[in-house]
């Protein structure tokens, strides 16, 4: 594994196990930093979502980075107020015009909205069928959400975003995504920091000589978990990067594994709430 390294996914498109995430990127100038530093750096995939606010950042950093637009992995969700098969086609062409792109690669159901969820993913899948999206996917779906899709899809979602760290290994929802030849990524894959104070986590860390977080990311990988960890800091972006020199231990691995606690520090696919 390197930084450039990718997963092919089930429908053939190679995704960067890699990227950088942008939520709560709200100042213009640093989210621009943040993702300029990152394709300096080597990272090839950015995720966004209309929710973030900073779509046109994102695309404005890709076009004046040097780097090819196809080089780059650029994932984007449509919003639960914005669901349903019709709403979903105008949330897409407004997310693809503050882009100001003429594709996306992976375009997922940013939460499994009752009734509505199912009419999403099938506008998502008119608009893989359509070649406006490289790869069909949802976000935060549990084990019945998906049921509820394949049971209907024409293309099998091919991506599930979800929460995943050492405290919530979401292993059952992993063994079905494999089963299902769905790629698995992990947002918040360090617990929104919450895990990195765990005193098993950090005796490994200093065994590797590596930080904390890159521990966790590294445990991510050999996962076969895709990761998008987010940082505007420049040595932060770097150092999320620096998880191809060392390998964790069978034993380490196991170690990891004995952390979760089914904690989440985000919101329940289940039972969630947001006030915008």
């Amino acid at each position: 594994m390197q930084l450039q390294s990718r997963k092919k996914l089930a429908n053939g498109v190679e995704m960067p196990i890699l990227g950088l995430g942008v939520y709560k990127m709200t100042d213009r100038d640093e989210t621009l930093a943040a993702i300029t530093k990152a394709l300096q750096v080597g990272y090839r995939a950015v995720d966004t979502a209309a929710l973030y606010y900073n779509e046109a950042e994102v695309g404005e950093a890709i076009r004046h980075s040097g780097v090819p637009r196809e080089e780059i992995f650029v994932t984007t969700k449509v919003w639960n107020s914005d669901q349903g098969y019709d709403n979903t086609l105008r949330a897409f062409e407004t997310s693809l015009k503050k882009l100001n792109m003429d594709y996306v690669d992976l375009y997922l159901t940013h939460w499994p909205v009752a009734d509505k969820f199912v009419d999403t993913y099938r506008a998502i899948e008119r608009l893989y069928d359509e070649k406006l999206i490289r790869v069909p996917g949802v976000s935060n779906h549990h084990q019945h959400h998906l049921e509820q899709l394949l049971a209907s899809a024409n293309i099998a979602p091919v991506v599930n975003q979800v929460e995943v760290h050492p405290y919530l290994s979401q292993q059952a929802l992993r063994a079905f995504c494999a089963e299902q030849h769905i790629a698995v990524t992990a947002w918040s894959p360090l617990g929104r920091g919450g895990v990195l104070t765990d005193e098993a986590i950090q005796q490994i860390a200093e065994k590797y000589g590596k930080s904390s977080a890159q521990v966790v990311l590294r445990w991510h990988l050999q996962h076969d978990i895709l990761i998008i960890p987010k940082s505007v800091k420049a040595q932060r972006i770097e150092e999320n990067a620096q998880i191809f020199d060392f390998e964790l231990t069978a034993q380490d691995m196991q170690t990891l594994d004995a952390l979760n606690q089914n904690k989440r520090f985000g919101q329940d696919p289940d039972n969630f709430k947001f006030d915008f």
